[in-house]
Order: structure tokens, then C-alpha cells, then sequence
């Protein structure tokens, strides 16, 4: 069976990523363009300036893939680019720019779960997994719990019932005055502070085991700095960020165990951009150890937002016959299974 290369986009938030990869697992090249320095400005995303970002970078970062991988547009075999979710603008500037480069270089077109992508960001740099394992997403506007049965196919055992872990994170550090983006922040901070200094809650569902929900703890952080500012009491910020990050992994970490053990699981994958998070990582590895689980995280670079990962998930779709006709549109609250 001959090479299959995949040129792919990614614009779903605010990075500008292309990049090729060969076979679902091989990366030839993996080009992104941050805007973090730009909307760290404003305590968050922008929407419309990352559109306008998008727009200005994405052939930009399209040619540089392309000549990091000592390839021709006529080289690759397919165009996939991400369509949701994300942000509506952002998304669309992928979509178009996807849809020309198809059309013009007559390539089939493959259009991309996000969520999708992060699960396969894993086969990038671990050639022997195979479906099925458990994987947990944790990023900025996602948490969920889900069985991969086999390549983009999924059966998801629990999600988040409000805020992300990834929103919580950006929210709290807001908070406490780490600023934008929280994660990152939060996670160096906390690893000077005593994670039980302060005792927040670990909120569980009713109706699901495997459910999370973050904005009660969230609240409680917010509440226990109030309380503190009312009182005139000063408070240890690495306190409150490591008690705070104590709380998060608690819950991913036994929401996670806990369906490994009722699936049978003796393989779980990290995925998204929390999924860098030297906390979760080292409190995931402990519980995994325990139990003589394997778990596998790729590095940071393919945690966060990239091109890379989109070609992994876009090469699977593509030998499963997925194609995207020129109709194809940005979906931003796309929900993991739909197409």
C-alpha cells in the first residue's frame, strides 16, 4: 500500500496551524502560529481579532508546511481541516482556505471533528496503540470521558455539565491574579503552594458517575477569596492555586479510574490542552501505576491546538471513505460522534 500524505488546517480557536502528515502516525511537518501574546492583552480570546489573525497567517503557515515537508500541493493526497467546534470566525477561516486549496489542486476534502483530532494527537508518537482505550479530554471549552471503539468511532461515557476544567483553570487564575492563559499559570504556581491548604469541593453528578462539573468548585474559589478580601485576611496565592488544581485532577483522576476498572481498560490516553498539566499527568500516572494501567499523553506541542493531530484524525476518516463536499461549513458547537 502506497504513503498516504495529508495536508491539514487547523483554525478553530486561536492558533493558525498546517501541517502534513504521512499514514495517520508520521509528521513531516507541523507549523503553528500563536496568537497567546496577543489576546493574553485582554484577559482572553477575542473572537473577531482572531479572525483577523487567522486570516492574515493561514497561507502563511499552509506554504511553510508544504516546505518543511519538501512537498508540492500536487505531493499530498488530501486536504482535512477542522470544522467544528470552536469559534464560528476562526473556524471559517480554515473551512474557505481548505475548500480553495481542494478545489484548485482538484484534492478530496475531509472535514475534521476537533475533539476528534486531540484523541488521535496520541497515535502521533505511540506507533503500537490501537482502539479500543479510554481517553479523557480535558481542554479550554471541553471535558469528556469517552471509549475509542475504533477510529473515529466513540461511545462517551460522561461529559462536562457546565464549565470546562480547561474554563475553570482561565477563570480562577483571572481570580487570583495570574491573568490569561490560566492553565499554564496556575499549574507552575501551584507547584509552590500546599495543595491542601485549602479544602474545595469534588463535585459529583447524580444521574452520572462519569459526568464532571466545575463551576461549583469555581465558585468556591471565588467565594473563599471574597470572604478573605471582606475580612481584610490576606491569602497565599500558590495556596489557593494548588488546592484549587488539587480539586480538578481529584476528579478527572477517579472519574477515569473508576471506568477503566467497570470497562476493563488496561489502557487510558490523555488528550487537549490540560492534558499538559504536570499535576494530572503525575496524579494520573500514581493511579495508573496502582492499578498496572498504561497510560500514554503525547508531548505538550500536540496537547494544545495544532495542525498535526487533524492530519491523524483526518487520515483515518479518509481511508474510511469520508469526504466533505465545497458545501461544507464551520459547526461550532459540534458535538463528538456527529459529521
Amino acid at each position: 500500500m502506497s504513503d498516504i500524505n495529508i495536508l491539514a488546517i487547523e483554525s478553530s480557536c486561536d492558533e493558525t496551524a498546517a501541517a502534513v502528515v504521512r499514514n495517520g502516525r508520521t509528521v513531516l511537518s507541523n507549523v503553528i502560529y500563536s496568537q497567546i501574546d496577543l489576546h493574553t492583552l485582554y484577559g482572553g480570546v477575542v473572537p473577531e481579532i482572531a479572525s483577523r489573525k487567522h486570516i492574515e497567517k493561514v497561507n502563511v503557515v499552509i506554504e511553510q508546511a508544504l516546505k518543511d515537508a519538501g512537498m508540492e500541493l500536487n505531493d499530498v493526497d488530501a486536504i482535512a481541516v477542522t470544522y467544528g467546534p470552536g469559534l464560528v470566525g476562526a473556524l471559517l477561516v480554515g473551512v474557505a482556505s481548505a475548500k480553495a486549496i481542494a478545489y484548485a489542486a482538484k484534492k478530496p476534502l475531509v472535514g475534521v471533528h476537533h475533539i476528534e483530532g486531540h484523541v488521535s494527537a496520541n497515535f502521533l508518537e505511540h506507533p503500537d496503540l490501537e482502539p479500543p482505550f479510554l481517553c479523557l479530554i480535558v481542554s479550554g471549552g471541553h471535558t469528556h470521558l469517552v471509549v475509542v471503539k475504533d477510529y473515529g468511532e466513540y461511545e462517551i461515557l460522561g461529559r462536562t455539565q457546565d464549565d470546562a476544567a480547561g474554563e475553570a483553570y482561565d477563570k480562577v487564575a483571572r481570580a487570583i491574579g495570574l491573568g490569561y492563559p490560566g492553565g499554564p499559570k496556575i499549574d507552575k504556581v501551584a507547584k509552590e503552594g500546599n495543595p491542601k491548604a485549602i479544602v474545595f469541593p469534588r463535585a459529583k453528578v447524580d444521574d452520572n458517575p462519569y459526568d464532571f462539573s466545575f463551576s461549583g468548585l469555581k465558585s468556591a474559589v471565588l467565594n473563599y477569596l471574597n470572604q478573605a478580601e471582606m475580612k481584610n485576611e490576606p491569602y497565599v496565592q500558590a495556596d489557593v492555586a494548588a488546592s484549587f488544581q488539587a480539586a480538578v485532577v481529584d476528579v478527572l483522576v477517579d472519574k477515569t479510574i473508576h471506568a477503566a476498572k467497570e470497562y476493563g481498560f488496561k489502557t487510558i490516553a490523555l488528550a487537549g490542552g490540560v492534558a499538559s498539566n504536570s499535576a494530572l499527568r503525575a496524579g494520573m500516572k500514581e493511579a495508573c501505576d496502582k492499578r498496572n494501567i498504561n497510560l500514554i499523553y503525547p508531548s505538550p506541542i500536540y496537547c494544545t491546538d495544532n495542525a498535526a493531530m487533524i492530519g491523524a484524525a483526518g487520515y483515518y476518516e479518509y481511508i474510511k471513505g469520508t469526504r466533505s463536499g465545497l458545501d461544507l461549513n464551520a459547526v461550532p458547537n459540534l458535538k463528538l460522534g456527529e459529521r
